[in-house]
């Protein structure tokens, strides 16, 4: 009879630990402009606002993600909403493509374990299938695109605005630019399987890295025209009544609701309408772009408002940077006998290699010759797009290079006239070092004579200079083999297990990991594996890492936590340029050589360490206890690698369900039936059987 309450309060106890896991989650949206999803709606209503068709579906269960379309109506002219409740959207598939559709906000429901998910009405702003190369700060991998986004709101070491995801690899990069960062130059580009998504809940002054300014958009369109297309076209955020111009923009740089990109000053106030207008648009949020003032349709009846004055959120460099990290450019008439220039020439490297670099400045396109006077094995390449506008030289002394003029394959820049870049002859397929050249290039167009002149400097120092399409270093990825050498998912307690940390044999890069732990599945307890200096803990759990070709490994022993079956294993990796020095760590009296420490590189003046590129890498495994095989299938349909803790394997005792509860309450029900008929039948037949009488 005791058992019995018993169940029923670990029953209880269930219930309450799924709603508590239920509640680490917290409902976010993504939002993406001017594109449409397919789906199935289930509810439609015309003429809401934006924030109460976002606000429906976030109070929906059913509601997985919301169409909100503001068409202008040419007659009025007005926007005419509507608001479309999805319960089956392909906006999760990632294989399904968007469709384009103009004046359309499509907002996605997530799910975000952080405690940073602002209540802001989306949190981040997706673009499909675009990245933006060589801004990297963090790589890691999740198994979920949430938990790629949760990553972001919780990242500490610097400010997340803008993360990349691959769906594939599921790969998730950090970074602390977006298409607004300033310094270099930021363009999104094509990437099948890839989301581009920027951090929404940033502060206001966490906009821009640095100083943050608002401007006429300098976009090649006329401010009037901008203004009109805003008027129409945008879907305004917030309006209210100021008195002046300053007044709007100090509105919108103080804004909270929302992250406020640009605002339209409709000029004074007249009576008790609202003149100024708040946005969380700006014409880099927009798919086209700048074309995109250029093909709005006028309306077919002008009311005659003014279309007001439209400022947009600039990002300014640092006060104190350099406003020009390259050379001066000047113009200069090489020697055209290369084999005359000696190696002290600017244009000689140290290898003895001479290159005589000429511009051909073309109608389409700039055309960069080089002749060498011994054969080159190496690649030419416009500096910041190595992946899109390159040549591959192999043992040649001619080869040459197109950069285009338009587009952004090559990053060619453009102002009156005059058309530039930033060529980089390089020998290594991977790394940049002194004996490689750069050169600045331009073509110099007068179009009334079409007169061409180009100029070229070669800089001496190139590792001097931050080269933004350095290839990035290959990911790493944890393995967990038997003895067998064969990768495994489940193991037993004390099984023999290797544990290797890989990156490709083809690399230039070696590796060292430290400050590894191990977490329980469910996050209760962690264990350090090895330290910040790249030492063992306790090597009689988990020894040293040594060193087999570019990998690590540590061969230990499986163990488990006491409340969990599943084992996260969690590690930073590092990259050395080469071999990394290993640390040297003291356990009792012996001395081990564990794989933890950068190799240093000493200077004149002092000894200083590389700048260090790290990730944090995880992998899951299973350990059973001996008798654990009935719970395998579960154990398997349970586990993921998810990162995160998006999921979380908790193995406790069966709960009783509703039949087993059932028929225990009527086998107990027929037991004290047939105990109190066993009584009855008993006192009947005492009480019928005729009492002797005593003569």
């Amino acid at each position: 009879m005791n058992w019995r309450p018993a169940n029923l309060l670990l029953f209880t106890v269930c219930l309450v630990a799924a709603s508590h896991q239920l509640v680490q989650a917290r409902v976010a949206f993504e939002k993406l402009t001017d594109y449409d999803f397919q789906g199935t709606t289930y509810y439609s209503v015309k003429n809401l606002s934006l924030y109460e068709c976002q606000g429906w579906c976030r109070e929906e269960p059913d509601c997985q993600a919301a169409a909100f379309s503001f068409v202008v109506n040419p007659l009025t002219p007005a926007q005419e909403t509507l608001c479309q409740l999805q319960n089956v959207t392909a906006a999760n598939n990632p294989a399904s493509t968007p469709q384009r559709s103009s004046s359309m906000y499509y907002m996605v429901k997530l799910q975000l374990r952080s405690e940073n998910a602002c209540q802001r009405p989306w949190n981040f702003e997706r673009v499909p299938n675009k990245i933006i190369r060589g801004l990297d700060n963090a790589l890691i991998y999740t198994s979920t695109k949430e938990a790629c986004l949760s990553a972001c709101l919780n990242e500490k070491r610097f400010i997340c605005r803008s993360v990349e995801y691959d769906y594939n690899n599921m790969k998730c990069v950090l970074s602390d630019s977006d298409r607004r960062s300033v310094g270099q130059f930021v363009q999104l580009v094509d990437a099948q399987g890839v989301d581009y998504f920027e951090n929404l809940c940033l502060k206001p002054s966490q906009a821009c890295k640095f100083s943050r300014q608002f401007q006429l958009p300098r976009i090649g369109v006329s401010d009037d025209k901008v203004s009109q297309y805003v008027g129409l076209h945008y879907y305004t955020d917030k309006e209210l009544q100021v008195t002046s111009e300053t007044a709007c923009k100090l509105a919108c740089e103080i804004e909270s609701e929302f992250l406020c990109r640009s605002f339209l000053y409709l000029g004074q106030p007249t009576g008790s309408q609202y003149n100024c207008r708040l946005y969380h648009l700006d014409h880099k949020s927009l798919p086209d772009g700048p074309s995109t003032y250029l093909n709005g349709e006028r309306p077919l009846i002008d009311v005659g408002e003014p279309s007001g004055d439209y400022f947009e959120n600039i990002c300014e460099k640092q006060s104190n940077q350099a406003e020009n990290t390259l050379p001066v450019v000047f113009d200069t008439v090489e020697d055209p006998a290369v084999n005359n220039l000696t190696r002290n020439d600017a244009n000689c490297d140290k290898t003895g290699t001479c290159y005589d670099v000429s511009v051909h400045c073309k109608d389409t396109r700039i055309a960069v010759q080089v002749r060498t006077n011994k054969p080159f094995n190496g690649r030419i390449y416009a500096l910041g797009r190595s992946e899109t506008c390159n040549i591959d030289v192999i043992n040649s002394d001619t080869f040459r290079l197109d950069l285009t003029m338009g587009g952004q394959d090559c990053n060619t820049q453009s102002a009156t006239g005059i058309y530039s870049n930033t060529v980089v002859l390089q020998h290594h397929s991977v790394v940049m070092t002194k004996a490689d050249k750069i050169y600045k290039v331009k073509c110099t167009y007068d179009m009334s004579s079409k007169n061409i002149s180009f100029g070229m400097l070669p800089i001496r120092d190139p590792e001097m200079i931050h080269i933004n399409s350095s290839p990035e270093a290959p990911p790493p990825r944890i393995r967990i083999l038997d003895a067998r050498a064969r990768e495994v998912e489940t193991v037993r307690i004390g099984d023999r297990l290797t544990f290797r940390i890989e990156i490709p044999e083809d690399t230039p890069y070696g590796i060292f990991a430290r400050s590894c732990v191990a977490m329980a599945k469910d996050s209760k307890s962690t264990f350090q594996i090895i330290d910040d200096d790249g030492c063992p803990v306790d090597p009689s759990i988990f020894p040293a890492f040594t060193q087999d070709g570019n990998a690590l490994q540590s061969i230990y022993e499986a163990f488990r936590f006491t409340e969990s079956y599943g084992v996260i294993f969690q590690c930073n990796v590092k990259y050395c340029l080469g071999p990394c020095e290993p640390a040297v760590c003291e356990w009792g009296r012996d001395s081990v050589e564990s794989w933890g420490r950068k190799r240093r590189s000493v200077t004149a003046s002092n000894d200083t360490v590389e700048e260090e590129e790290d990730m944090n890498i995880s992998q899951e495994i299973l350990v059973l206890d001996f008798g654990d095989e009935k719970n395998r299938d579960f154990l398997r349909s349970e586990a993921s690698t998810d990162f995160g803790r998006d999921k979380t394997v908790t193995i406790i005792e069966p709960c009783p369900t509703k039949t087993s509860v059932l028929a225990l309450a009527v086998t107990c029900a027929l037991m004290v039936l047939v105990y109190l008929s066993t009584l009855f039948c008993y006192y009947m037949k005492k009480w019928m059987q005729p009492h002797k009488v005593m003569a």
